[in-house]
């Protein structure tokens, strides 16, 4: 009996580590074909060839999110290899906190570029499909940052917050065409911590998830159940995160 995942084509972005990669792993195990993209192809490259190796069928492609037209190659690649879309997994995201008076504009916009314009590309990529084939299914992936406030991540809860509203948005615009769910994580055990410029910050976040963070296959399973849900259901917001996590 199919499972609800089994033959769906879905494409992933951020898939080379973290959420990404343990989401592809799983849902390939499951029956479906994925499609990875991210900037380190090494790893994507190593990813593909496991699941090959397991059974499973999936490609890659090298892209940066800030760059419309890579994420737009992306869902190509998802019609010209297995002949349609049925997910697209905006996953990719970057962190960098500080306080606002320390004015890193950069990171500022690093965030608004990868964690905002980089979802909304993958929007842009995936819609066009899925109103052809008359289906389809978003998922965001967001985070508690923004659920609650806390100094330091005014900027990055900023990005999360209006992915957020933008998912809801889009939900509703939907009105039964293409199914849209968020999936706001905690403290996930992935390398999310270092990549943070701010050293006092980074190794506070990175102590925090030593302590208490869930696996990201754990997240991975969130994403999946809302997959294989049927076609008239849309699990709309799902948070995962630590029981013990404030």
């Amino acid at each position: 009996m199919k499972n609800g995942i089994e033959n769906k084509v879905i494409a992933i972005t951020g898939a080379s580590s973290g959420i990404g990669k343990a989401t592809a792993e799983l849902l390939a195990a499951q029956g479906a074909k994925v499609v990875l993209g991210a900037r380190r192809e090494d790893r994507l490259k190593t990813i593909v060839e496991t699941i090959e190796q397991n059974g499973g069928e999936a490609t890659f492609l090298e892209i940066d999110v800030t760059r419309r037209e890579d994420v737009a190659k992306l869902t190509a690649l998802a019609v010209e290899r297995f002949g349609r879309l049925d997910v697209m997994i905006n996953n990719a995201g970057i962190s960098q906190l500080y306080k606002m008076e320390e004015l890193d504009v950069d990171g500022w916009e690093q965030m608004i570029d990868v964690n905002l314009k980089g979802t909304l590309y993958g929007i842009a990529a995936a819609l066009p499909i899925f109103k052809e084939q008359g289906c389809g299914h978003i998922i965001n992936v967001i985070s508690t940052a923004g659920i609650s406030i806390v100094p330091t991540m005014g900027v990055y809860a900023g990005t999360k917050n209006a992915v957020r509203t933008i998912t809801e948005a889009l939900r509703q615009e939907s009105q039964g065409r293409w199914r849209v769910t968020g999936i706001s994580p905690g403290y996930v055990a992935t390398e999310f911590a270092s990549n943070i410029k701010n050293e006092d910050v980074r190794n506070t976040i990175q102590q925090n998830a030593d302590q208490m963070a869930i696996p990201a296959e754990a997240v991975a399973s969130a994403i999946a159940y809302a997959i294989e849900q049927p076609e008239n259901v849309d699990i709309g917001d799902v948070v995962i995160r630590p029981s013990v996590q404030g």
